[in-house]
Formats: C-alpha cells, structure tokens, sequence
C-alpha cells in the first residue's frame, strides 16, 4: 500500500494503522525532510511499522510513480491511494458517513441547515455533496479550504467537482455538479497549509476549554476558525443550525505545540 502527504498526515497515519492490523506492507511518501524530532502522526507512523520516503517539496503524491516502480520491480504487488484518500472509494465512503449522519439525525429529531468542515483534497466534500443529493437532504454543504495548492495539476474547485461526477458515475447514481454547486469558502488559508496562526490558535483554545474537545492545529483548527468567523461576520445567521464535521487530526498538536499560543503562557 502506498501513499502520500505532508509529514503530519492524518491520511497517512490511518492507512498506516489499517495496513499493520491487515499484515501489509506500507509506504508513505511524505513532503519535507526527516524531523530531527518525531512527534505526532510521524511518530505514530513510525510505531506502526511504515516505510517512509521523504519527498521535499512533493507532499502530494508527486514522487508515487517513481517509488511503484521501485517496489514492482522488487516483485511488490502495489496498490495506490491517492493523497487524502481521495478517490470514488474515499469519496463513497463519505456517503456512506453521510447516511448515517441521517439516521442520527432522525434518531433524536433534529434539524440544521449547515455542514461546515475542512476541505483539503476533495474527497470529503465530493462526498457529503453527493450524500446530500442522494438523501434528498436541504443542508449547505460549505467546506473551509486549508491549502492554497492544486490537486493532481488541477485547481482545487475543479477537483473536488469531478470527483463528486466520478463517484457519483461509480455508483450508478443520476447526478452531475458544476462549480455552481460547490461551497467551498477560501478566505482562511491565510499564510498557507499547516502555518498555524491567530486564526487556528483561537479555535483551538475556545474549544478546548468550553467543550473538551481538541481540533487539529491543520485541518479542523482552520476550519471551526473560518466558522468562528463566519458567525461573527453574520455569514451565518443565529436562526441557522451548523453541524460541524470534525475530522480528527488531535496527534498533530504535539507536533505544533511551539506554534500553539496556550503553550507560551504562564
């Protein structure tokens, strides 16, 4: 099994996790160079017994082909999932995540009007988008975008659509989206992925001590920043009903801890 991303992966991490408990081989191809110190999700890796190829520059998958034909030509059998796990499985995968949001939901009778998350390579968005069409469900599925960069040479809006028509062709399912259907807010990228600012540091801190819950200084601290933001500026209004989709991620705080404001006070 290989895979891509940037060092403190959560993709990563997990396709780690999954290939040890199956007894496969896992190699992940990383952007940046070895830390001197590992922490986080790279340690995380490391227990899990992976083999990591560091990529420079290259956290999205760029440098796969070459190591495919290193392990075909070592007799491997190799599988790829793309960076983020974003395929039609991954995306599907969402969809499935998404029906039994509804069964929840149904369960305890409750309404909201919004889905907000972070959205990085596609796969999630693609997949609420197309769960949200086939429950027939009114939500806005709005994702905060984390990463100024592309998508396999593509830009990101264009990406995510196709994989929604993708997945949605997989499936057999009668649904095609433009751009015009895509929620994707891109006003909190601020210095770039994973440069961890006031914006993430907020987050953070205010959901930890009002309600134990940790975000992720990449993903989930961005985006619950830009939804922070987008009550306060009255994009979304008192009378709405956000459900926030939290992504996971909370090993990547150790890494950050000298980027997390609460860790310089006194």
């Amino acid at each position: 099994i290989i895979t891509a991303g940037a060092a403190q992966s959560n993709h990563c991490r997990q396709t780690a996790a999954a290939a040890a408990s199956l007894g496969l081989e896992c190699h992940l191809v990383l952007g940046g160079e070895e830390p001197e110190q590992v922490s986080g999700n790279l340690l995380l890796d490391k227990i899990f017994g992976c083999h990591i190829h560091w990529a420079g520059a290259n956290r999205k998958g760029e440098d796969i082909p070459q190591i495919v034909e290193q392990l075909t030509k070592a007799d491997k059998n190799v599988y790829v999932v793309p960076y983020g796990g974003s395929s039609e499985l991954g995306a599907l995968a969402f969809v499935e995540a998404f029906k039994e949001l509804e069964l929840q939901r149904e369960s305890i009778n409750e309404t909201f009007t919004h889905i907000v998350f972070a959205s990085s390579s596609g796969g999630t968005q693609a997949g609420l988008m197309l769960g949200n069409k086939i429950f027939n469900s009114p939500y806005q599925i709005v994702g905060i975008n984390i990463d100024k960069g592309e998508t396999d040479k593509v830009p990101f809006d264009q990406y995510t659509v196709a994989l929604a028509n993708s997945t949605a062709k997989l499936i057999n399912a009668d649904y095609k989206f433009s751009e015009s259907d895509l929620m994707l807010n891109s006003d909190y990228v601020g210095e770039g992925y994973g440069v961890v600012g006031k914006l993430e540091n907020e987050a953070i801190e205010m959901m930890a001590q009002t309600e134990g819950i940790l975000l992720d200084p990449v993903y989930t601290g961005r985006a619950m920043g830009g939804l922070i933001d987008m009550i306060r500026t009255g994009q979304i209004k008192k009378t709405d009903r956000v459900l926030f989709w939290h992504t996971g991620g909370a090993p990547a705080l150790f890494a950050y801890s000298s980027d997390l404001d609460v860790t310089q006070k006194r």
